[in-house]
C-alpha cells in the first residue's frame, strides 16, 4: 500500500537522514510561560536529585539503590533482602502511577519529570546556548571550519560537559553504594579505592556520551517508554496537540500576510512560520499529529502563542487537549480504563502501607545445622543443633538480646559465653544454639517450635524452625 504523503514522516525517525546518517537538532532556546514552571519543576527536582543520598532519616539514607549488597532505601524506609516483596510492590506502583498519568496526560513525565530531559534541556543546554548561542549561531558555528573561534568554544564547552558529567556519576554513585561510603573514598584519596575511581570514570564517559552526543536519541531511539504511547493513548488523552480544525481551516495553513482575511480565504490560522518545528528538542512537527518522538516539553506550545499574540490571533493553536476535544469539544473526563488504574493503584497503596505498619524491626531466621540429626541423651532427651540470624533494619544497635523456646516445655542454649547478645544496627547477628525437648513432649519425627526473640524481656519477634524426634510408631 503506498503511503500518503502527508505521512511518510512515520516511515522513519526524524532525528536520522534519508541516507541513515545522524540529523543533528539545533532546537531554538524556548521561552514562555510553559518553559517558566518547567525551569522551577527542573531546578526543584535537580536539588532533590543531588541531595536525596545525603538526606539521612532516622539514620537511614533517604534514597539508596544498593543492588551488590542487596539493600535499599526508599523515601527513609530500609529494605533487606528479607523485605524484597514490598521493594518490588513498590517497583509496581510506581509503573501503575506512571502509567496512570500517560493514560491521562501522556508523556507528561518525559517532558517534566524525566532525568534524561531535564539535565538535557535545563543543564546541558542552557551551558550550550550560553557559550555557542541560539539556533543560528550553532548551525554556523557547525558548519564553519574549525577555526579559533570553533576550537576555543567546543573545547570550553566539552570541559564544562565533562566536569558536570562527572558531578552526576558521583551522585549516582552516591545512590549505588551510600553516601556515607562515597565521602569516606573522596576523603581517603582517589587511589586508595582504584575501584571506585574506575567506576566513577566510566560513568563520566557514559554521562558525557548520553549528553553530548546521543543526546534526543535516548527518548526517541533507546527509551521504551515512547512506544507504550501506542499502547496507553487514546482519543481520550490529553497531549500537547495542534487544533488541525483551527489551524488548517478548508484550505490549509497559507503564510501571514497583514490585513489579509484569513477566514474569508478559508485559510486556517496556521501561518506555517515553522517556529513550532525550530524550537522542538527532538526536531519533530507537531502538526503531523501524534509521534513517539514528542517528550510533550510544551516548547511548542509557548512559541505558537507568542506567534500568535504577535499577529493578534487567539492563542491555544496548539495546546494540552486530547484528540476528542479538537474534534468533538469534548471535556475531559475520567474513564472506566482510568477508574481501573487509579483502583488497582489504590490497592496496592493500601497494600504496601499495611505491609509497612506490620514489618518489624528484626528479622529473625533459626534453621537447623545441615547434616545433623537430632541427640538421644539421658532421661528420654531430645537435643537439637541449630543456627540463628538476626537482621536489624534500624540504625540503632539492639542490645541485651536473647531467645526463648516458646511452643514446648525445654531449654534452649546459646554457644556463647552469654545467654544475650547485640544486634548491631543495619547489622546481623550469628550464631549456633542447642534446643533439648523431652522426647515425651513431642509428636512423631518433624516438630514445628516456635522461638522468641526478646529485648529486656519484650517479645521483639517469632520464628519457627523444624525439630527432628524419633519416629512414632503409636
Amino acid at each position: 500500500m503506498e503511503t500518503p504523503e502527508n505521512e511518510t514522516f512515520r516511515d522513519s525517525i526524524g532525528t536520522i537522514t534519508k541516507d541513515g546518517k545522524r540529523a543533528w537538532v539545533f532546537p531554538k532556546k524556548p521561552s514562555g510561560k510553559f518553559y517558566k514552571y518547567r525551569k522551577w519543576v527542573s531546578y526543584g527536582l535537580l536539588a532533590f536529585l543531588v541531595l536525596s543520598p545525603f538526606i539521612k532519616v532516622n539514620g537511614n539514607q533517604f534514597l539508596m539503590f544498593n543492588v551488590l549488597e542487596r539493600r535499599f532505601n526508599i523515601f527513609g524506609f530500609p529494605f533487606w533482602p528479607q523485605d524484597f516483596h514490598l521493594f518490588v510492590i513498590s517497583m509496581i506502583i510506581g509503573v501503575i502511577f506512571i502509567t496512570l498519568f500517560t493514560v491521562a496526560f501522556g508523556r507528561i513525565f518525559c517532558g517534566w519529570i524525566c532525568p534524561q530531559t531535564i539535565f538535557m534541556e535545563m543543564v546541558f543546554r542552557r551551558i550550550e546556548y550560553w557559550i555557542e548561542g541560539d539556533r543560528g549561531k550553532q548551525i554556523r558555528l557547525s558548519k564553519q571550519p574549525w577555526n579559533a573561534e570553533k576550537i576555543r568554544k567546543k573545547g570550553l564547552k566539552l570541559i564544562i560537559f565533562l566536569i558536570i558529567s562527572f558531578i552526576i556519576a558521583n551522585v549516582f554513585l552516591a545512590y549505588l553504594i551510600g553516601s556515607d561510603r562515597l565521602i569516606q573514598y573522596i576523603t581517603d584519596g582517589p587511589l586508595s579505592h582504584l575501584n571506585n575511581l574506575i567506576s566513577l570514570l566510566i560513568f563520566t564517559a557514559i554521562f558525557y556520551f548520553v549528553f553530548a552526543w546521543f543526546r534526543e536519541q535516548v527518548c526517541v531511539i533507546a527509551c521504551p517508554y515512547g512506544r507504550l504511547q501506542g499502547v496507553l493513548l487514546d482519543n481520550k488523552s490529553i497531549i500537547v496537540a495542534y487544533d488541525y480544525k483551527r489551524g488548517e481551516g478548508e484550505k490549509g495553513r497559507k503564510k501571514f500576510r497583514k490585513n489579509e482575511d484569513r477566514q474569508a480565504l478559508g485559510h486556517g490560522d496556521c501561518i506555517d512560520c515553522s517556529q513550532c518545528v525550530h524550537v522542538c528538542p527532538t526536531g519533530i512537527d507537531i502538526r503531523n499529529g501524534t509521534q513517539l518522538e514528542c517528550v510533550n516539553c510544551t516548547a511548542c506550545i509557548d512559541e505558537c502563542d507568542s506567534i500568535m499574540e504577535s499577529i493578534n490571533l487567539p492563542k491555544g493553536l496548539i495546546r494540552y487537549a486530547s484528540e476528542d476535544n479538537i474534534e468533538k469539544k469534548a471535556p475531559f473526563k475520567l474513564t472506566a480504563r482510568l477508574k481501573g488504574y487509579i483502583a488497582v493503584l489504590a490497592i496496592l497503596i493500601g497494600l504496601l502501607t499495611g505491609m509497612l505498619f506490620l514489618r518489624n524491626d528484626v528479622e529473625a531466621n533459626v534453621l537447623r545445622l545441615p547434616g545433623q540429626l537430632y541427640e538421644h541423651k539421658e532421661n528420654n532427651i531430645i537435643s537439637n543443633v541449630f543456627t540463628y540470624k538476626l537482621v536489624n533494619k534500624t540504625t540503632k544497635d539492639i542490645d541485651n538480646v536473647s531467645l526463648k523456646l516458646l511452643s514446648h516445655k525445654g531449654t534452649l542454649k546459646l554457644v556463647s559465653t552469654s545467654d544475650s547478645f547485640v544486634v548491631p544496627g543495619q547489622g546481623i547477628a550469628k550464631g549456633t544454639l542447642f534446643i533439648e525437648i523431652n522426647n515425651s513432649a513431642l509428636s512423631g519425627d518433624r516438630n514445628k517450635i516456635k522461638i522468641g526473640i526478646y529485648q529486656n524481656d519484650k517479645l521483639i519477634e517469632t520464628t519457627t524452625a523444624n525439630f527432628l524426634g524419633p519416629r512414632s510408631y503409636r
